[in-house]
């Protein structure tokens, strides 16, 4: 699944570049949201006795009852000890300090995060937002949300420099860097906006994808493709490109009603790569053609608001109201 040079560097400008005059409309922009990170890690490792760490966790008493979980402590002095043995653990602390180079101006990033709260509160007016804090989990967790509470485990996002890497393969680890932390969180954030049905087949594990997609690409409109799909350059201009022949398998193979649950997720689940397809076809293709599958239906039917999309369960009207139907490229 290779393509011309020539309309390679098109594709790449067009898909996996920021819009150079991306502005966000006033009645968006306006919307009174104010986001600024509680560096907890840099507290918690400038803690030298576990009376400290004791007097961190009662300042900060939300953090410490929904991330921490508080109640599976035996008692309040395991936690102390527990996070005690985090603070003073030498390759921990190497980490902090990888963490506070790697992230040492979170500007740009809380910016980018208070923007796309200010677009899901344009479209869910009720919508809370989240205090953010930022922590280090010792690759335990890299993101926690609830209604009230976002956390961020940064030293999952360092990148390619860190010493000490969250343990995925490589075609995911790519995704673990600091410019896929804010659409990481939009999409975790999706997940409690979009309804499912109770089919269980491919075109609905598409569909689902899809909408999640749409619904980052709505909240992010400045962040491009590539960030959003977590695919290099290459790969999205691969996928356009080859988008006529990446539906045609889907449908000459019989795969859109598809229930067995290990094919499905061949299709739309974690992989290096798609070989059924082609052997450059990248993984996750399936949430891919889901994806444009939404934008066409959105494209159709532009009185269709995000809410009405993301509780839409029935992914075959989607596909049919969508007429997705894409063409041979060059």
């Amino acid at each position: 699944m290779r393509i011309p040079i020539l309309l390679l560097s098109t594709l790449f400008l067009f898909f996996g570049c920021k819009p150079q005059k991306c502005e966000i409309p006033q009645e968006i922009a306006g919307i009174p949201v104010e986001i600024k990170a509680e560096r907890l890690e840099q507290e918690l490792f400038r803690a030298k006795s576990k009376e400290e760490v004791a007097a961190f966790l009662q300042k900060h008493p939300l953090f410490t009852n929904h991330f921490l979980q508080r109640k599976r402590y035996a008692s309040e002095e395991e936690l102390v000890n527990s996070l005690y043995g985090m603070a003073t653990e030498p390759n921990l602390q190497q980490l902090a300090q990888q963490v506070d180079k790697r992230f040492s101006d979170l500007n740009g990033l809380e910016t980018d995060l208070e923007n796309a709260f200010k677009h899901l509160k344009h479209y869910y007016p009720e919508a809370k937002v989240p205090q953010l804090a930022t922590f280090i989990t010792g690759m335990g967790q890299d993101l926690y949300l609830d209604d009230s509470l976002l956390v961020w485990g940064l030293d999952f996002f360092i990148g390619p420099e860190a010493k000490y890497r969250p343990p995925f393969p490589k075609y995911i680890l790519y995704r673990y860097d600091k410019p896929y932390l804010v659409p990481t969180t939009v999409l975790l954030l999706s997940s409690r906006y979009n309804e499912t049905g109770p089919e269980t087949n491919m075109l609905s594990e598409m569909i689902a994808n899809g909408k999640s997609l749409y619904f980052a690409q709505k909240l992010l409109p400045c962040t491009p493709d590539s960030l959003l799909m977590g695919y290099t350059n290459q790969e999205m201009a691969d996928v356009y490109y080859n988008q006529e022949r990446i539906w045609g398998h889907f449908v000459e193979k019989g795969l859109l009603f598809e229930t067995n649950q290990f094919k499905i997720k061949k299709y739309v689940g974690e992989r290096p790569n798609v070989p059924e397809i082609g052997k450059q076809c990248p993984g996750r293709i399936g949430a891919w053609v889901g994806w444009q599958i939404v934008r066409k239906y959105m494209e159709e039917h532009p009185d269709v608001t995000l809410p009405q999309l993301m509780a839409e369960t029935n992914a075959q009207k989607i596909l049919t109201a969508s007429k997705y139907k894409p063409k041979k490229q060059g």
